[in-house]
């Protein structure tokens, strides 16, 4: 009789424990997301042909490493035009000074010649400036993820030629019912599961949306509240370890059910 009520026991607690754990799976079912980043596109200011590529894709660069080269002889030639004027100008401020101190000459032909020698400065400074910016430097430290223009193509003005991805541009994109969504805050972390990802992969909130992305009618019903879902993003804490477009899993307090 013992022993029968030993195994009666038992079992009652087996199927408490498998009852609560399907509770659990019910109520923290975590949520589907993921991957995407933050590119960055390095373009030209002007049209013109790529003469030199630097790099391939998938290398990793440091700021001020050379990414390209587009042709210049434009540019070379607008800046070369921009010191023939500052010669001239300087030429001009020059005689009107010394006219100016022997009382020959007028204020005001000092006045024009100053300011003419002043737009003539700033026009080389402008053309100095469009010349160096035909060889493309690295703005940020991060991956290559795509070239979009090869040596001997054009590319048209402010049109990317590659895409850098920085590692702290991953971000974690997933939809929560709006029920949820007052048990998430900014700065929270939650867990990251993937298809041979680390165990202890999380990631931190740093956006709520504000709006709905479904907007059922005015007259709410709570079948309707139900379908409303807000979009949150989260930043890994091992950016390396993800790839972008990469289906994620997502579960709140640091647990997996």
């Amino acid at each position: 009789m013992i022993a029968s009520q030993s195994i009666a026991r038992g079992l009652a607690l087996l199927l408490t424990s498998i009852s609560l754990a399907g509770c659990w799976d019910s109520k923290n079912p975590g949520y589907q997301g993921w991957v995407e980043a933050d590119m960055i596109f390095v373009s030209p200011d002007e049209q013109g042909r790529v003469v030199k590529l630097n790099i391939r894709e998938g290398d990793y660069v440091e700021v001020g490493m050379p990414l390209y080269a587009v042709d210049d002889d434009l540019q070379q030639a607008a800046l070369n035009q921009s010191n023939a004027t500052l010669a001239n100008a300087q030429q001009a401020y020059d005689r009107a000074a010394s006219l100016s101190k022997t009382g020959s000459g007028t204020q005001a032909n000092f006045d024009s010649a100053l300011a003419g020698l002043r737009v003539a400065e700033a026009q080389v400074n402008t053309s100095q400036t469009r010349l160096a910016r035909r060889r493309m430097n690295a703005p940020i430290a991060g991956t290559i993820q795509q070239i979009y223009f090869r040596e001997g193509e054009t590319v048209p003005a402010q049109k990317p030629v590659v895409s850098i991805l920085p590692p702290g541009n991953m971000k974690v994109r997933f939809f929560v019912p709006e029920p949820e969504l007052p048990k998430l805050k900014v700065g929270e972390d939650v867990r990251v599961t993937c298809d041979g990802c680390a165990s202890d992969l999380t990631a931190k909130i740093y956006f709520i949306a504000t709006m709905a992305e479904y907007t059922p009618p005015v007259i709410y019903s709570l079948d309707e509240r139900s379908k409303l879902v807000y979009l949150i993003q989260a930043r890994p804490n091992k950016p390396d370890s993800l790839r972008v477009g990469q289906p994620v899993s997502i579960f709140t307090n640091g647990k997996t059910p």
